[in-house]
């Protein structure tokens, strides 16, 4: 019996992180990632003070549209004025709808055909009208 000869793995499929990216496109060339900017301590403070915040106000959102104090259409009309709302994904605001959960959510936005990342502020007329329709209707 001969022994199996083995053949040596090529540096694009090698498994391991070498720090960069190799490129399958074009072999033997690299990519570099770009590094996220360096932030002062104030700038890195302020910027998780803010994300608190947006933090906060989608909690309060969703609790009024849970408790009925907002409606989907109050939401919707809402939405080029307020920047919270338009941010928030759709997904979201209908799961915390009353009498809707993850899964009528889910299977309401994959029957009217829109994106499960799709957020308010991209919503089109006829998805909007949608929506309400079959919401309201």
């Amino acid at each position: 019996q001969q022994p199996k000869q083995s053949t040596p793995k090529s540096p694009q499929r090698s498994s391991k992180w070498l720090g960069a990216a190799v490129c399958t496109a074009r072999p033997g060339s690299v990519l570099h990632m770009a590094l996220p900017p360096v932030l002062t301590a104030d700038d890195r403070a302020a910027a998780l003070a803010k994300a608190a915040e947006a933090r906060r106000a989608r909690a309060e959102l969703k609790q009024l549209l849970k408790m009925g104090s907002i409606s989907l259409r109050d939401a919707i009309d809402r939405t080029p004025n307020d920047e919270v709302i338009a941010k928030t994904k759709v997904l979201t605001v209908l799961e915390s709808l009353p009498r809707l959960g993850k899964v009528k959510s889910r299977r309401l936005l994959e029957a009217i055909g829109i994106a499960e990342s799709r957020r308010m502020q991209g919503l089109g007329e006829h998805q909007k009208a949608k929506l309400l329709q079959a919401l309201e209707g």
